[in-house]
């Protein structure tokens, strides 16, 4: 019983911003109370991302382990589509190239592995002792996958546009990710604890079903009506101090809107599920390096067409085709440690320290010398690692 107080306290800090919502005082909350709105639409997050991870233990006992992260990914990064798509919309409308669109999704993308990953290793390190994170050998799905969209994405910042054409590449990868994952015939019966192993113990197979539809749901729609006024809040209250409005958007809005994953990876690796938490944060990664990088210049062209007429590429400007080389880089060297399926706390350790070491430089140039450093290491640790080769073909030819 004690633990489905935790349920009820979940659902109880999304209510106060829920309020707001249904009575319709948003936006005379956002214009004069941005930090009220920041705040209770980050506890409003918080507890969406604890029945999200809750949703995703109880769904593996009916779908592949593999599925049941895709869903997990997606409703996870819903803030990330609401927020960077808004953005893409509302330049294609004004006919401006400011990259915020951009600069919310490479600071998404960069904060999922820079912070996330290495958070998991040094989460279930402290807590279990352990030095390294295994990774199933199933994960050699979402691995290729990343592996894919990730090698396509360093041709983006030399064509120095994001087109349909790109949107057409994005989606195609990850409709056939995840028909291989609803293919999958890996699955093995979980041993749920805590709360989801408390209501796998009273629900039946239609009970907990429907507890899962419930939790994926619920939880949907509170990030959904939570995620852009979190963003805009911050962003409104940090620009009183007189910060760059692309590095809010690159850095604040995503700690809102990345936080859901980050917290279900989190309280699997506190579990002791080091491999499923990094395999969300994985499939998270493919999700918002295919869809999200696909949409965006879809919605930038619709934002075009219904202002002008005519569908319009998003131009990248010099800074804009730095900051996806320096995303693209960083998931390459990634993925390639990755590849002898276990993330080692050194790894994870370094990851945080390059990502961290980029604020420390401003200057511009430095982005192409991180971005530099990123392959050579990635280069470097095939070169001189047969096992990762091998993982890493086995992966790209999905074997």
């Amino acid at each position: 019983m004690k633990t489905l107080i935790w349920l009820f306290v979940a659902i109880l800090i999304t209510l106060p911003w829920l309020f707001f919502v249904v009575t319709g005082q948003v936006h005379e909350m956002e214009v004069s109370h941005p930090a009220m709105v920041s705040c209770l639409t980050g506890l409003a997050i918080v507890g969406a991302a604890f029945m999200l991870g809750w949703g995703a233990e109880l769904s593996e006992r009916d779908i592949p382990r593999a599925l049941a992260l895709i869903f997990l990914a997606l409703i996870s990064v819903l803030p990330e589509y609401a927020i960077g798509l808004h953005y893409a919309w509302t330049e294609g409308q004004s006919g401006t190239h400011e990259g915020l669109a951009i600069a919310n999704m490479t600071g998404a993308n960069r904060i999922l592995i820079g912070v996330g990953w290495a958070l998991v290793a040094i989460v279930y390190y402290l807590k279990h002792g352990k030095k390294e994170v295994p990774l199933d050998d199933s994960q050699e799905l979402e691995l290729g996958f990343l592996m894919l969209a990730t090698i396509y994405s360093l041709v983006i910042p030399l064509k120095g546009t994001l087109s349909l054409v790109d949107m057409v590449v994005m989606f195609s990868i990850f409709l056939l990710y995840a028909y291989r994952a609803s293919r999958s015939d890996k699955h093995e019966e979980p041993e749920l604890d805590g709360l989801a192993g408390e209501l796998d113990k009273r629900l039946g197979d239609g009970g907990r079903r429907l507890c899962i539809i419930s939790f994926f749901a619920f939880a949907g729609l509170v990030i959904w009506f939570s995620s852009e006024p979190f963003a805009e809040g911050l962003k409104a209250t940090g620009t009183q101090y007189g910060v760059s409005q692309f590095l809010l958007v690159q850095w604040l809005a995503p700690l809102a809107s990345e936080s859901p994953e980050g917290l279900v990876a989190l309280l699997f690796a506190l579990k002791g599920k080091g491999s499923t938490g990094i395999g969300a944060l994985v499939s998270s990664k493919v999700n918002q390096w295919t869809l999200l990088v696909g949409a965006l210049p879809l919605v930038y062209g619709l934002g075009v067409y219904s202002k002008f007429g005519n569908f319009g590429a998003m131009v990248l400007t010099r800074q804009h085709k730095e900051e996806m080389l320096l995303t693209s880089a960083q998931s390459f060297f990634a993925a390639v440690i990755i590849a002898d399926f276990r993330l080692a706390l050194w790894e994870g350790v370094l990851l945080l320290v390059l990502f961290g070491a980029q604020f420390l430089f401003p200057q511009p140039y430095i982005r192409d010398v991180f971005s530099g450093l990123y392959l050579v290491m990635a280069i470097g640790l095939l070169m001189t690692s047969k096992v990762r080769r091998q993982m890493l073909w086995r992966a790209l030819t999905f074997r």
